[in-house]
């Protein structure tokens, strides 16, 4: 009885222990950005030092606003909304962030929270509009305190994201609206910050629906590149 008692112990203690290893691999292979690819073929998100307990804020574009640019087919049906790609691509950024390491918050165009915003970096999500042109655009504050720094981000944007999204620059089209975008006056000014247009909701729009996780690779990747020329000290 006392043999079959300590063989039913040793049982279970082999059982818990292959419970813990198998749970320490899953969290290595995860650390290790190891798994099954994505829907885009990428695979998952490993963990980045320079984005480790980094502050990542995001603007999902119009969200709890309005609709942004709507494009409508030519009986006026509804095909789909700027806010919706907005908000698509701002939850895959942010998931992989938090698989890179990152504390990341998705806030809306008029967030109560922007107000004296301090953070590592934030990036407000927008695309353009439904014409049929191609490429996107971003750009920085025009009055910012720290210049150097916000075109530092804004060069990772510029190098990173057309090489991982295959779309052209398209500056020329960088309006007011951009330059002085509203919350750049409201986030603490020591905060780096940009804009983006993803791209056109008309030319653009087969990779905007199709391949969100390849947009959202291309933002998540110019923002690493911007966290590791600003580690943290």
């Amino acid at each position: 009885m006392r043999h079959q008692t300590l063989e039913r112990v040793q049982y279970i203690f082999l059982f818990v222990l292959l419970i813990a290893l198998a749970g320490i691999g899953l969290i290595a292979a995860r650390t290790a950005g190891l798994g099954l690819p994505d829907a885009a073929g990428f695979r998952p998100q490993g963990v980045v030092g320079a984005a480790w307990d980094r502050q990542i804020a995001f603007i999902s574009g119009h969200a709890g606003n309005d609709s942004g640019a709507i494009c409508e087919d030519d009986d006026g049906n509804v095909l789909l909304t700027e806010a919706d790609i907005n908000a698509r691509v701002a939850e895959l950024a942010s998931e992989r962030l938090q698989r890179a390491g990152a504390n990341v918050v998705i806030l809306e165009e008029y967030d109560g929270r922007l107000r004296g915003l301090q953070a590592d970096v934030l990036l407000s999500i927008h695309a353009d509009s439904c014409i049929e042109a191609t490429g996107y655009k971003a750009a920085v504050h025009q009055d910012s305190l720290i210049p150097v720094t916000n075109e530092e981000l804004l060069s990772c944007i510029d190098t990173v994201y057309p090489e991982i999204t295959g779309l052209p620059h398209h500056p020329n089209t960088v309006t007011h609206n951009m330059t002085e975008y509203h919350a750049f006056r409201r986030i603490d000014p020591q905060t780096p910050a940009a804009i983006i247009e993803l791209g056109f909701l008309g030319g653009d729009q087969a990779m905007l629906v199709e391949q969100p996780e390849l947009i959202a690779k291309g933002v998540v990747d110019s923002l690493l590149c911007f966290l590791e020329k600003h580690t943290k000290r």
